[in-house]
């Protein structure tokens, strides 16, 4: 048998309950080590469970102890590991939450999930210095909508059809739990521009303005996007945010402007 089929046969038992414990799997007694084999099963799902918890802390307080740590104990037996850098353990569970059937009557819970994990991201994220308010002041105000706008990598966005950042706020410490009937669908900025990671609430059309930025349309193109995308966008309030939020690291003139303007 191959060092690659023993693997296999070893990590599917490890996470599955139900799976024989692999004929290549031995004690030093002799005998199938039947029982040390379950707790040393019991710890790595133990363990997986703890770090999503660590991971998704809103998550669990929304649905509580018990049923996030049954959650968490599925999801971990149905989706181990890719990598040791455990960082990025819980990519897929945002989406996992979103099929999950026990969790249907919580439908905002998935968006929750991103949100944190959109967090993680932006804490791990590569360092960068965010440009200053000065910087944009050297820029010709006639230009300004030719600018290709560098976001730092640490700046994410999150959609949501929910007030999902009132909803993680009420639920993170950030704000006194209240009904959230009143409140409207949020887009969530997330960011760590300096030391600590920020979580904002976006203004109209201001996902879609960052999104485009991010994938190099000038400054004025995004700006019409948005403005297509949500009548209420507010170019003025959004740049304001862009700038006053510290969330570029370079300004770049269009080479199409460059080229038209000489």
């Amino acid at each position: 048998m191959s060092a690659f089929r023993i693997q296999n046969q070893f990590a599917g038992a490890l996470l599955d309950s139900d799976r024989a414990v692999p004929q290549t799997v031995a004690s030093h007694t002799g005998r199938s080590p039947q029982k040390r084999f379950a707790v040393y099963r019991n710890n790595v799902i133990v363990g997986l469970s703890e770090a999503m918890r660590a991971q998704f802390p809103a998550t669990e307080r929304i649905v509580g102890t018990e049923f996030f740590a049954a959650l968490a104990r599925i999801y971990v037996s149905s989706e181990p590991p890719c990598s040791p850098v455990m960082m990025n353990y819980g990519e897929r569970f945002p989406a996992f939450v979103a099929r999950f059937e026990p969790a249907a009557a919580i439908p905002y819970l998935a968006d929750v999930a991103r949100l944190e994990f959109a967090r993680t991201q932006a804490y791990h994220a590569a360092d960068a210095a965010p440009l200053d308010t000065a910087a944009w002041q050297t820029i010709d105000a006639n230009r300004l909508g030719d600018l290709r706008v560098v976001l730092h990598p640490s700046l994410r966005v999150v959609r949501s059809a929910f007030p999902v950042v009132t909803i993680w706020s009420m639920n993170s410490g950030g704000m006194a739990p209240a009904s959230i009937e009143d409140c409207g669908r949020e887009d969530a900025l997330i960011a760590r521009p300096h030391g600590a990671v920020e979580v904002r609430r976006l203004p109209p059309g201001g996902a879609t303005f960052l999104e485009a930025l991010a994938g190099g349309t000038p400054l004025g193109e995004a700006a019409a996007e948005a403005a297509n995308a949500d009548s209420a966008f507010d170019p003025a309030v959004n740049l304001a945010g862009l700038i006053g939020g510290e969330l570029a690291t370079a300004l770049h003139l269009s080479t199409i402007a460059k080229d038209h303007a000489s």
